[in-house]
């Protein structure tokens, strides 16, 4: 409970001041150190030309925002698909296929990192380095450009002038200022603790079975720091590991695991602090930030207690599929945080989670903004909170206000579209899924069965990437579904907030009275939870009883999973 505590407080207390200056970064203001960044930024935009240096408009800025992605997603698809082929391969991982090298770029390019491979056994040290490592640095970056779009257009200027927008600029600096300089601190302190940072393809041990059929077993090793550093840091989550930080390889000590902890909250909490003095409007940060918190305590809570109350694991079971260096405690912590962002990492198999922890996780996904991930989270959540404020209008007789700015009938048709997308595209597949014998590729034919397909959407949808790995998913069924469940879950929410933002920048600014709704107060932020709560869990209701709900009274019942 200590350590439980500290974390919570280290991210508030590293949030603030990092939002503050993550806050100047986005708005363009100079620094002390301005000539350092000069130079490694002014080669940068040199290569990118006039489209770094002039002010963009919507359709720019969009425009640009699916370009970056579809270049980025061509070129590590292509190196996926080749990297057998390619230099620094000393591991010789083969050619990836094209319906796992698909899954695989769109999978990192989303921010999710769903991962239907191995890296240590499946990915060169190239893949590794530069395909996966760069759209860890680059995904997240595109989700925070997106959020500070919709606050420039949401607020315009308040205390101090926003610069214009330029894509480019806004992926640029944050990088070169702040997730690569951050990432490097984090590197350093996990290579001090054992984490591998090495350009080597790892030593060689002959095994004590000499009747085992290799003569020798290979220890993969490459510079895994920084790509931990960076999965955690911007809510990535895929390893350089098939099982993630549960090996001791990427999450030695206890002190790493704190470490790895607190980065997967660090980013998400530091955006919600820039929100503040990016806008102008100081408590708008403290309402966000006290909703978040309290629906992430309340998550946390739920997950210990689920991991330690369950029926039929005691014993040697409760231990299973997590590891000895951590308590179950920390374990389920873990779980609930990587879920309560879109960072999906792991420190224990979540498919050996009791079945209310995973309830649990699923619901974290679902809501998907409690922190959610670098600068969709905030997005997701300012579409949960135009809802409620349209709700709040309907049931107070008066016109709906967000800011000073009507909500009308086609701002709402756009929010049901989001609404709607979550559930329509994971139980749709689902449900195909169950339809064709043999493309589940499930362990376990029970509850837990059909837990393992809804939470492979789930994760998927919501740029998460965590999964039940029992489940048989490096299929060109799983590759290609899944590939369309993360491209709906990432684009349609980073873009039509965005858009709904521009159409409320564009009606008349009505002045605040004392009929106005209070958006910043505790009363609203009760309302706010309990909507995002109805809107998002009954849709899936049927389904988590069908899952995990059901595979929990099994528990219950027999002492077994079915």
């Amino acid at each position: 409970m200590l350590e439980i505590c500290l974390l919570y407080a280290a991210v508030l207390i590293l949030g603030w001041p990092l939002g503050h200056y993550l806050a100047a970064v986005m708005r363009g203001d100079r620094s002390r150190a301005e000539p350092l960044f000069d130079l490694i930024e002014k080669p940068i935009y040199a290569m990118l030309g006039k489209a770094a240096r002039q002010p963009m408009s919507l359709r720019q800025y969009l425009t640009a925002f699916v370009a970056c992605n579809a270049a980025l997603g061509l070129t590590v698809w292509l190196i996926f698909m080749f990297q057998g082929h390619l230099p620094w391969n000393p591991n010789h991982a083969p050619d990836m296929s094209w319906d796992l090298a698909l899954h695989t770029a769109i999978s990192f390019l989303t921010n999710t990192n769903q991962q239907h491979y191995s890296g240590q056994a499946q990915l060169s040290l190239l893949s590794q380095a530069s395909a996966i490592t760069g759209l860890q640095v680059a995904s997240p970056l595109m989700g925070l450009a997106m959020a500070c779009c919709m606050l420039r257009l949401l607020f315009g200027r308040q205390d101090e002038p926003n610069k214009p927008q330029n894509f480019w600029v806004d992926i640029v600096r944050p990088a070169v200022r702040l997730l690569l300089p951050a990432g490097l601190v984090l590197s350093v302190l996990l290579t001090s603790q054992g984490v591998p940072a090495t350009l080597s393809g790892g030593p060689q041990f002959k095994p004590l079975d000499t009747t085992w059929k290799n003569p020798a077993q290979v220890v993969p090793l490459g510079p895994v720091a920084p790509m931990v550093a960076v999965k955690q840091l911007g809510t990535n989550g895929g390893g350089w590991y098939g099982p993630n930080s549960a090996v001791p390889l990427e999450n030695p000590t206890p002190l790493s695991n704190f470490l790895e902890t607190l980065a997967i909250l660090l980013m998400p909490v530091a955006v919600v602090f820039m929100v503040g003095p990016f806008t102008g409007r100081k408590r708008l940060t403290t309402f966000i930030i006290g909703v978040m918190i309290a629906m992430s305590i309340g998550a946390s809570a739920a997950s210990i207690a689920a991991e330690h109350d369950s029926p039929g694991l005691q014993g040697a079971s409760w231990m299973e599929g997590k590891e000895q260096r951590f308590n179950v405690d920390e374990s389920a912590l873990w779980s609930s945080l990587t879920t309560q962002t879109s960072n999906g990492s792991v420190n224990a198999m979540m498919d050996s989670m009791a079945p209310l922890t995973i309830l649990v996780a699923l619901c974290n996904m679902m809501i998907n903004s409690t922190f959610g991930g670098v600068g969709c989270g905030l997005l997701q959540f300012f579409v949960y909170l135009m809802l409620t404020v349209f709700l709040a209008g309907l049931m107070t007789g008066r016109t709906p206000e967000l800011f000073g700015r009507k909500i009308e009938a086609g701002e709402i048709r756009w929010l049901g579209v989001l609404i709607l997308l979550q559930p329509l595209t994971v139980l749709g597949l689902s449900a195909i899924t169950f339809s064709f014998p043999g493309l589940a590729a499930t362990s376990n034919p029970g509850f837990h069965g059909f837990a393992q397909v809804l939470y492979e959407y789930t994760s998927a949808f919501a740029n998460n990437g965590s999964g039940l790995e029992g489940l048989g998913d490096n299929t060109v069924w799983w590759n290609v579904s899944a590939s369309v469940a993360l491209l709906l879950g990432r684009f349609p929410s980073l873009m039509i907030p965005v858009v709904l933002a521009w159409r409320l920048s564009r009606k008349p600014l009505v002045p605040e009275n004392a009929g106005s709704l209070q958006v910043e107060s505790i009363t609203f932020g009760l309302v706010l939870i309990a909507t995002i709560l109805i809107l998002t869990l009954l849709q899936f209701t049927p389904a988590l009883m069908l899952g995990p709900i059901a595979d929990h009274f099994a528990l219950t019942m027999t002492g077994v999973t079915p």
